[in-house]
């Protein structure tokens, strides 16, 4: 299995492959040429986890604005297993976070310093190694895990079939007449492999509705773009 993060000319080759194979996705890759998943630099394991957790069950806006005060609280504006043990429960919950989420935070921290939860050796665990690895800490499912993989280690080969907007998508983009099984979504993806990841990326893409000068990025689950 292949660890390391997609190159700008693997991203390539996979378009053109995907662009090959499947008929019905072609149309969205050409349109959003210009383009791709790799547009935004992926940020530290441990803050993109705190960002995950943040993030969960609220708007792009609110998430925003709750990780924004968190990190404001931060030595240096860096989100850090120290930096997070070093703030009361009473600061985090007064910039918005939740009694689960505070509790979430403790844990992701408390895995990350004792090293249960690997930070430093994730980018060289296999897909489900890394999955297995983050799924231990409260508050981060399988579905947490994939985004990590897909949007900050960039593994080319992600296929979240849980994932509200993929469903959607298949759904609508491939002319289904019901919502598909993660089983269908599988058996859809097999033409797309060794780059789901890539598919998935334009499958989001397909239910914006917004001008493509002004895109819209998120990338909380329930939410249909990314």
């Amino acid at each position: 299995m292949r660890l390391a993060n997609m190159t700008l000319d693997e991203y390539a080759r996979a378009r053109r492959v995907l662009i090959r194979r499947d008929p019905i996705l072609a149309p969205v890759i050409r349109k959003y040429h210009d383009r791709s998943l790799l547009d935004t630099p992926p940020i530290d394991p441990f803050s993109a986890l705190v960002r995950t957790i943040v993030s969960q069950q609220l708007s792009t806006k609110a998430a925003a604005t709750i990780h924004r005060r968190l990190i404001d609280l931060m030595f240096g504006g860096v989100a850090t297993p120290h930096a997070i043990n070093a703030l009361t429960d009473m600061q985090l919950r007064e910039v918005g976070l939740s009694r689960q989420k505070t509790a979430y935070l403790r844990d992701l921290a408390t895995k990350a310093e004792s090293g249960e939860l690997p930070l430093d050796r994730l980018a060289t665990l296999t897909d489900e190694e890394v999955i297995e690895a983050i799924t231990k800490v409260k508050g981060l499912g399988r579905w947490s895990a994939e985004m990590f993989l897909m949007f900050r280690l960039r593994r080319p080969d992600i296929l979240p079939v849980d994932d509200l907007g993929i469903v959607n998508a298949i759904h609508r983009l491939y002319g289904l007449r019901k919502r598909p099984t993660a089983d269908r979504i599988r058996r859809i993806g097999e033409v797309w492999r060794p780059y789901r990841t890539v598919a998935c990326w334009y499958l989001w893409r397909s239910l914006e509705n917004t001008p493509l000068d002004t895109p819209k990025a998120t990338e909380t689950r329930g939410k249909v773009t990314r």
